[in-house]
C-alpha cells in the first residue's frame, strides 16, 4: 500500500511598510500596487500537510479544531494548484497552529499560506524555487507572497500570475529594526482582508493612493538602504494613513481602529517629537506596529505596555524566510 506523503513548514507573518490594499485581479490575487515589508521573527505559523491515498476529502485543522467553509476553500485553492502541478489526486489533511492571535491585524493569513505553500509543495515532491513558492502562497493570501522570502521584501505587482511574486530586497542583517506590536485586541475582525480588498475600488481615494505608490516605495527603499529612520518613519506613517483612508471611505466603510489604537498613535508621535526613533503602522486591524531600532525595543515595549488599552506588547525583529522543518 502506498504510504501518505508528509511535510511540515514554518513561516513568519510580515509587517508591510508600503501597503498592499486592493487587487487588479481577485481570482489570481494580483495586487493593485507593489509593496514592501519585513518578516516578524519570533511569530510563526507551523503547518503540516499529509497527502493520503486513503483520504476521502481535504481536512483543515486549526489549533486542534476542524474548520470548514471559506477557510477550507482557500486552503484547497493552494492544494489544488499543487496537485495539478504534481499530477497527484490524493486528498490532504492540513494541520496548522500560530503562536500569535489570528485575524487581528498581525498578518496571520500571510504566515499561514506561506507555510502551507512550502509544506504542500514538499509533501507533493515539487521542487519549487522561492519565486514559485511565493506565487503559490499568493493564491491563498496576497500578503503571503511576502512571507516566503526573508529579510526586507518587495512584492512586485506584476502583469499576470507568472511575474507577481516577492523577493528579498535587503537581507535581515542590513538594518536591525524591531516591531513592537501593541496588541489592543485579540478578537477576529468583523470584516476580513479578502472582503476588504474587494471593496477598495469603491473608495474615491484608491486611485490616488495607487498612483502615488511608486514614489512612496522608492522613498522607503532609499530610507532602508541609507538606514534613515526619520525618512522611513515619515513615509511609513503616510502610507498607513493612505490605506486606512481608503478603508474608511469604501462602501461600506471599514473602521478597524479602536480608541486604544489612537492612543498608541498619539503616544508614538509625541515620543518622536521628543527625539525617539519610533514610528507606527497598522495593517487591517486595530493592533499597532511600532517600529524602532532593535536596541531600543525593550524600552519602547515597556512604555507601550503602560498605555491604557494595551493588553500586551510583542517584540519581533527582522525575520528569515519560510522553511521546511522536517
Amino acid at each position: 500500500m502506498t504510504s501518505p506523503r508528509r511535510a511540515t513548514a514554518q513561516a513568519h507573518p510580515n509587517i508591510a511598510l508600503i501597503k498592499y490594499w486592493g487587487n487588479r485581479d481577485d481570482y489570481w490575487r494580483l495586487p493593485a500596487n507593489d509593496s514592501l515589508s519585513f518578516n516578524l521573527a519570533g511569530l510563526w505559523t507551523r503547518t503540516t500537510v499529509v497527502f493520503d491515498p486513503a483520504a476521502e476529502a481535504d481536512r483543515l485543522i486549526l489549533h486542534g479544531q476542524e474548520v470548514r467553509g471559506s477557510a477550507l476553500q482557500r486552503v484547497q485553492r493552494v492544494l489544488d494548484a499543487v496537485r495539478a502541478r504534481a499530477g497527484l489526486a490524493w486528498r490532504a489533511q492540513v494541520t496548522s497552529e500560530n503562536n500569535f492571535p489570528m485575524a487581528a491585524g498581525i498578518a496571520s493569513s500571510a504566515s499561514a499560506f506561506a507555510a502551507l505553500a512550502v509544506a504542500a509543495a514538499a509533501a507533493a515532491g515539487l521542487a519549487l524555487d522561492e519565486a514559485g513558492l511565493s506565487r503559490l502562497a499568493r493564491l491563498g493570501s496576497g500578503s503571503a507572497a511576502r512571507s516566503v522570502p526573508g529579510g526586507y521584501v518587495v512584492w512586485r505587482a506584476g502583469a499576470h500570475d507568472a511575474d507577481s511574486f516577492a523577493y528579498t530586497f535587503l537581507p535581515a542583517a542590513h538594518w536591525a529594526l524591531a516591531d513592537c506590536i501593541a496588541v489592543v485586541s485579540t478578537q477576529a475582525k468583523a470584516v476580513g482582508s479578502t472582503h476588504g480588498h474587494a471593496l477598495a475600488h469603491t473608495s474615491p481615494l484608491q486611485a490616488a493612493r495607487v498612483a502615488d505608490t511608486p514614489r512612496r516605495l522608492a522613498l522607503a527603499q532609499d530610507a532602508l538602504l541609507r538606514r534613515d529612520f526619520e525618512q522611513l518613519a515619515w513615509v511609513v506613517e503616510l502610507d498607513t494613513h493612505l490605506m486606512h483612508a481608503v478603508m474608511q471611505t469604501s462602501q461600506p466603510p471599514l473602521l478597524y481602529w479602536q480608541a486604544a489604537s489612537l492612543t498608541v498613535m498619539h503616544a508614538v508621535r509625541a515620543w518622536r517629537a521628543q527625539g525617539r526613533a519610533v514610528a507606527y503602522t497598522l495593517d487591517a486591524g486595530p493592533n499597532v506596529h511600532v517600529l524602532c531600532p532593535e536596541d531600543e525595543a525593550q524600552a519602547v515595549a515597556r512604555d507601550l505596555a503602560a498605555l491604557p488599552g494595551v493588553r500586551e506588547v510583542r517584540i519581533a525583529t527582522v525575520g528569515g524566510p519560510a522553511r521546511r522543518l522536517d
